[in-house]
């Protein structure tokens, strides 16, 4: 029988969403019609994210308007003529196209090939005039075919998928003016309609939605729009499109990775450019500790003139390692960096010898700390900054302090206080399993910040405070790093040690950083340990950034630590090679050889501005528990709050002239002038007397330069705060680009006067 008029003006549509409730109405409403027939389902099995209904025109119009902002409704395009078509109506229309990886719906061989039905739908609005409308217009609506799509040319295609751009992870969130209820008109719920619709999108893939997570992040915090983040993978050009559309009414940016501010151990000049032949180097590397037993698990480095190879030793405490291109004489560095319980270990220009295994002996940290473990210790940062000076019970108690790191591993005896964490990497899997420490970063910071006062070990600032352990590596990023300072605002977090830094600044973060604060969160971290300008957050303006310096006499002269060494002061402090620098940086803090608690339930001595940055976070803790200005009227959690905390740490430094202000910013916070027990004008004789005759320690640098060439000029030490956080932002890439050239000039200005180049990373 033919069919009827109704049949021919059938037409293929399809209707997408992310919501399997919505394509379950719709289906409903599809089976109970029978001018409707259902083609087939597009989307993983039992979870559909497109329908492909035959249906009328007058129909597609009536059930758009119908479903208006809760399914997309398109007609099909039409199939490239070199597209495998479906059989008739109820065959195997609509397969995937093989090795497409992707379900690919066609016309049926029935359909009429009518000029219209060849055409999509035309948008019924050419421009959006709202967020809203901005996330539809970025779903791909009305847009062209979804990234990564292709046809076939003529002729036999190889298996396999056609190499496209993919979605990229973004952070899409309300652009919070300073003091602005209400930014340009933005209405708090029009955030929610945006959520609806990139959710409602089958070409976004919406991750999560990052927010206030109970009743006190809720509380107001002088920012216009709301505080939620949407976290979703979206193609680039349809994020600049949201971008651009929303009319600077949303933040639309790349979700980017974090990093931990793990000290790099690569002598400069080593260019990681493989040579296009010649000789291979192969040598044995055995490291032997005390009693001549193999230390297992050491780090072993060898630096070539270009290249550089690395391992692990094994249980005999051997590695082997190969250079492509070097030979035994051309080998300029031998790095080992043990677990745990011994000194590092480095050698310039060793005499290897490839024939037989190379013996390295390590120092036992007992050998420098007496009846060291069993007998409780202070570090030499803790005693610089008199620590050991302060009365028993100043032990920070009744302040809670946020630790955003790798984790920290109760069990070892100084950390087994540690009762309160938060996974965020693993937080739907497994959030409890916080008190795992892969890296021992995070356990060797909070030793230093929180150790227990258990007679054994080491101590750290405020053993009796509260400490949070928020999880965020390995595999940290921004939005995590969000949804962590969130944490912190609802667990009422009175301050945040932060020892990450990110790629580039970003808005989002700074958003939240800012809330935070104005909730009474100080954020302290560590400027980084590239060498080169503060790194971000360290650079934002509402933290507390923190550098590093070291000390000559505290550590063996063949420890990796001495290479770290550049022009010391008279009391024998300088400025390390790795530590960052800049107008942003607040304090100095001892970070080099420091000795913390490692896992299981060992001990290490490492550098960074981390170490330095736990010093101070413990010091603050200190601070907020025993100040009197915050028992009376700094007690309120707000901003004031914080600024006062931060001017208090600054105030109580002492100088150091090490050549460069911007190295130390207000210098060594003192523990004392810091809580109020010692005034400020008697801080200098007793904090001076502290460095009488230091050790002699055998460790060498590189000859005397020209004096004119460190006497650079002074950069004020705060930056001037913007009205609203673009403008803080652009000041933060604009000053680290300031540097940049600034640096340049001097070091060409020193080579020029003296012939050598400035200390440090070039």
């Amino acid at each position: 029988m033919p069919p009827s008029n109704s049949a021919r003006q059938t037409k293929r549509y399809l209707i997408k969403s992310q919501e399997p409730e919505r394509l379950s109405d719709f289906r409903s409403i599809v089976n109970a019609d029978p001018t409707m027939e259902l083609l087939d389902e597009v989307g993983p099995t039992g979870e559909p994210h497109t329908l492909v209904v035959g249906m009328g025109d007058e129909q597609a119009a009536t059930l758009k308007q119908r479903f208006a902002g809760q399914v997309i409704i398109e007609q099909e395009r039409s199939a490239p003529l070199n597209q495998p078509r479906g059989g008739p109506k109820g065959g195997k229309a609509g397969q995937a196209e093989e090795g497409s990886g992707r379900h690919t719906p066609v016309k049926t061989t029935e359909q009429p090939r009518e000029k219209d039905s060849e055409m999509p739908d035309k948008p019924e609005q050419t421009q959006s005039s709202s967020p809203a409308m901005s996330a539809q217009a970025a779903s791909g609506r009305s847009g062209p075919t979804p990234q990564g799509s292709s046809t076939r040319t003529a002729g036999a295609t190889p298996p396999g998928k056609v190499l496209s751009s993919g979605k990229r992870q973004f952070l899409i969130g309300t652009r919070r003016i300073d003091g602005m209820m209400q930014p340009m008109g933005f209405q708090p719920g029009a955030f929610d309609f945006i959520e609806q619709a990139l959710r409602s999108s089958p070409d976004i893939e919406v991750v999560e939605s990052i927010g206030p997570k109970g009743l006190v992040g809720t509380l107001a915090d002088g920012l216009g729009g709301v505080p939620n983040v949407v976290v979703a993978r979206i193609a680039d050009d349809k994020a600049e499109i949201l971008k651009q559309q929303s009319r600077g009414q949303l933040i639309v940016e790349r979700d980017q990775p974090l990093h931990l501010t793990l000290f790099d151990a690569q002598p400069a000049m080593v260019t990681g450019t493989a040579p296009a032949g010649g000789p291979a180097l192969s040598t044995v590397i055995t490291i032997l500790g005390k009693d001549n037993a193999p230390v297992k698990e050491a780090e072993v480095y060898l630096f070539g003139s270009s290249l550089q190879a690395s391992g692990v030793t094994d249980e005999r405490g051997q590695v082997t390692l190969s250079l492509l291109g070097e030979t035994a004489q051309s080998v300029r560095g031998l790095y080992v960096k043990p677990k745990s319980d011994y000194w590092t270990f480095y050698q310039a220009q060793p005499a290897l010898d490839p024939k037989e295994p190379n013996i390295v002996f390590l120092r036992p940290l007992s050998e420098s700390f007496t009846d060291f473990p069993r007998q409780q210790v202070l570090g030499w940062g803790q005693k610089v900054m008199r620590l050991d000076q302060l009365p028993g019970n100043y032990r920070g108690q009744g302040i809670k302090v946020g630790i955003v790191d790798s984790g920290v591993a109760t069990s070892h005896f100084d950390l087994q206080g540690i009762r309160f964490g938060f996974d965020i990497i693993n937080k739907k899997s497994d959030p409890a399993s916080w008190n795992q420490d892969a890296f021992s970063h995070g356990s060797h910071c909070a030793g230093i910040i929180a150790g227990a006062d258990n007679a054994i070990g080491i101590r750290g600032f405020a053993p009796d405070a509260e400490i949070h352990v928020c999880k965020l590596f390995p595999g940290g990023q921004i939005s995590q790093l969000i949804d962590t300072l969130e944490y912190c605002i609802e667990k009422q977090i009175d301050v945040v040690n932060l020892s990450l830094c990110g790629n580039e600044p970003s808005e989002v973060l700074e958003q939240e950083i800012l809330r935070a604060k104005r909730l009474g969160i100080a954020c302290i971290v560590a400027a980084g340990n590239s060498g080169g300008p503060v790194e971000y957050p360290a650079s934002s303006p509402n933290v507390l950034a923190v550098t590093a310096i070291g000390r000559l006499g505290e550590f063996p002269p063949d420890s990796y630590h001495a290479q770290t060494v550049t022009i010391p002061d008279g009391a024998g402090f300088f400025s390390p090679r790795f530590t960052c620098f800049g107008p942003e940086v607040g304090v100095a803090a001892p970070g080099v050889a420091i000795l913390s608690s490692v896992p299981p339930n060992n001990y290490a001595v490492w550098d960074g501005t981390s170490m330095a940055a736990a010093h101070v976070t413990g010091l603050a803790a200190l601070v907020l528990a025993h100040h009197p200005d915050f028992q009376g009227p700094f007690r309120i959690r707000n901003a004031d709050r914080v600024d006062r905390l931060f001017q208090v740490l600054k105030s109580s430094g002492q100088p150091l002239n090490l050549g460069d202000p911007r190295r130390t910013g207000f210098g060594v916070p003192d523990v004392l002038v810091a809580i109020g027990l010692v005034p400020r004008q008697g801080m200098m004789p007793v904090f001076g007397g502290m460095f009488g005759n230091l050790p002699a320690t055998g460790v060498k640098w590189a000859g005397v330069r020209s004096a004119r060439c460190h006497n650079l000029q002074s950069i004020p030490l705060s930056t001037v705060r913007m009205p609203n956080l673009a403008a803080d932002l652009a000041l933060i890439r604009l000053a680290s680009w300031d540097r940049h050239l600034a640096r340049t000039h001097t070091m060409a200005k020193c080579r020029s006067e003296s012939g050598e180049a400035l200390p440090g990373r070039e």
